[in-house]
C-alpha cells in the first residue's frame, strides 16, 4: 500500500479543512489512509456513510480491540486504561452513560442557565475591571475558566479549588507544554477527583459525583476507581472542545462583521448561530473511530473484521450532499425559509458526534455557548483582535483546529 496517504492529513491554514476531505468526498469517499504506526485502517468522508459507520453494531467502539485505529504512541498506551462509557459497546455503553445522562439533559441544563449566566458575567466584570491597556488573553481570562468553572460545579469540586484545577487542566489540554507536564497534569487531576470521592464516600452532597458513589460504588453496580474515572471523563473530555469552541466563535464573528451585526442586534439567532458554529469547527474531529467485529460491506468496500474505520465527521460537515454552500459560514444556515434563512436541519451537523455515542453533554456545551454569544457582545460591543488572522496562535495542523491564546482589547 506505498500509495495510501499518510493520516491525519495537514490544514492548509488557519482554521480551514484539509483540501484532501473535499477531494476524496468527490472521487474516493471510502479509502484507505496510512497512520503513524504502519497501519492502514478505512476513512469515511460523506455524510451518509459515516452516519452508517456511527449507527453500526457491527463496529466497535473499544479501543483495546485488535485494529482499533490509535491517532498517536500516547493514544495507544491510554487505550490499555480502563475503560469508560465512551469507549464501550452495547450493552455496558448505555448502562454507565445513563449514570451520568440525567445531570446534562436539556432540563437539567434549563435549571443551570441562571448560573452559566452568572458565571460568565462574574468572569467579564473582573476582565472589564481589569482594564485593556494591553492586550487581554481572552482564552486565560474567559474561554478557558467558564466552561472549567461549571464542570466543576457540576462534579462537586469546591470553590476554592478551581482556580488551581483550570491551571492543571490548561497544562494537559492546550498541547504548548510538553508530554512529561501534560501527564503530571493528568495525574494530579485524576489524585484530586479520587480524593474528592473519598470525601463524597463518607458525607455525599448533591453532585455528581455524590450522584456516582451513592447510587453506584454503594449499590455494588461499579467499584471505586469506576467512579473516578467517569469523573476524570466528565471533567476533561470536553473542556479542550469547548475552549476552543468559544474561542472560534469569537474569530469567526470578528471574521463576519455583517453577522456579528445581526446577532447583536437579534439575539434570538445565537442558537443557530451556535449551530452553525458547531457545523462549521467542528472541534473533536478525530475521535469518531471504530473497528470492525465481524466481515462487512459499506459504500460496496469490503472491510474485514479486525480492519479500523475513521469517519470524519469535519467532512461530513462540508458535505456539498447535505449543506448548501458548505464552506460559507452562514449564520442563517439553520433558521427557517419564512425567516430569511436557508432552512437547512441544524441535527445533520457532526460537531457532536451521531448515534447512541453522541456527546452526552451536547445540550450542556450548546447552553454555554448560547449564553457565552448572548452575553459576550453586548457586554463587549468593540471587541476586537490586536493580531492579524493569520498570526493567532492556532492549533498544529495536523491536530484538532484550536487557538492556544487568543489577545483582544474592545
Amino acid at each position: 500500500m506505498s500509495s495510501v496517504p499518510r493520516f491525519p492529513f495537514a490544514r492548509p491554514q488557519a482554521w480551514d479543512p484539509p483540501v484532501e476531505y473535499a477531494n476524496l468526498r468527490a472521487t474516493n469517499p471510502i479509502s484507505r489512509v496510512e497512520l503513524w504506526d504502519g497501519s492502514h485502517p478505512w476513512l469515511v468522508v460523506k455524510h451518509k456513510d459515516v452516519i452508517s459507520v456511527l449507527t453500526d453494531n457491527r463496529l466497535s467502539k473499544q479501543r483495546n480491540r485488535p485494529g482499533f485505529p490509535e491517532m498517536s504512541a500516547g493514544g495507544k498506551l491510554a487505550a490499555k486504561n480502563k475503560p469508560t462509557f465512551v469507549d464501550m459497546d452495547p450493552p455496558d455503553h448505555m448502562q454507565q452513560r445513563s449514570m451520568v445522562e440525567p445531570l446534562f439533559d436539556a432540563a437539567a441544563v434549563e435549571k443551570l442557565r441562571p448560573h452559566i449566566q452568572k458565571t460568565a458575567d462574574t468572569l467579564l466584570d473582573k476582565m472589564i475591571a481589569e482594564g485593556c491597556e494591553k492586550p487581554v488573553d481572552l482564552v486565560e481570562k474567559f474561554a478557558l475558566p467558564l466552561p472549567s468553572y461549571i464542570i466543576y460545579g457540576i462534579l462537586g469540586v469546591p470553590l476554592e479549588d478551581l482556580e488551581f484545577l483550570t491551571q492543571q487542566n490548561a497544562i494537559r489540554s492546550n498541547g504548548s507544554g510538553t508530554a512529561s507536564e501534560a501527564s503530571n497534569a493528568a495525574n494530579t487531576l485524576l489524585e484530586y477527583i479520587g480524593q474528592l470521592v473519598q470525601k463524597r464516600l463518607q458525607e455525599p452532597k448533591d453532585d455528581l459525583i455524590s450522584k456516582l458513589v451513592v447510587e453506584q460504588v454503594k449499590l455494588g453496580h461499579i467499584n471505586e476507581s469506576d467512579a473516578i474515572q467517569i469523573a476524570f471523563l466528565m471533567l476533561v473530555a470536553g473542556n479542550a472542545t469547548m475552549v476552543n469552541m468559544i474561542n472560534l466563535g469569537v474569530v469567526s464573528l470578528l471574521q463576519n462583521p455583517d453577522q456579528l451585526a445581526k446577532l447583536i442586534a437579534d439575539p434570538t439567532l445565537t442558537s443557530p448561530f451556535v449551530s452553525e458554529l458547531c457545523r462549521y469547527h467542528v472541534g473533536s474531529a478525530m475521535a469518531t473511530r471504530r473497528v470492525a467485529k465481524v466481515d462487512i460491506e459499506l459504500g460496496g468496500h469490503q472491510i474485514k473484521a479486525g480492519e479500523g474505520i475513521i469517519a470524519a465527521t469535519q467532512s461530513a460537515s462540508r458535505d456539498e450532499d447535505v449543506f448548501s454552500d458548505p464552506e460559507v459560514f452562514d449564520i442563517l444556515r439553520f433558521v427557517p425559509k419564512e425567516k430569511g434563512g436557508r432552512g437547512e436541519d441544524w441535527f445533520q451537523g457532526m460537531g457532536f458526534g451521531w448515534g447512541e455515542h453522541r456527546c452526552v453533554a451536547e445540550s450542556l456545551a450548546r447552553g454555554e455557548l448560547e449564553v457565552v454569544f448572548s452575553t459576550l457582545f453586548q457586554r463587549l460591543p468593540n471587541l476586537q483582535l490586536t493580531v492579524p488572522f493569520e498570526k493567532i496562535s492556532w492549533s498544529p495542523p495536523t491536530k484538532d483546529v484550536g487557538i492556544t491564546e487568543l489577545p483582544v482589547t474592545w
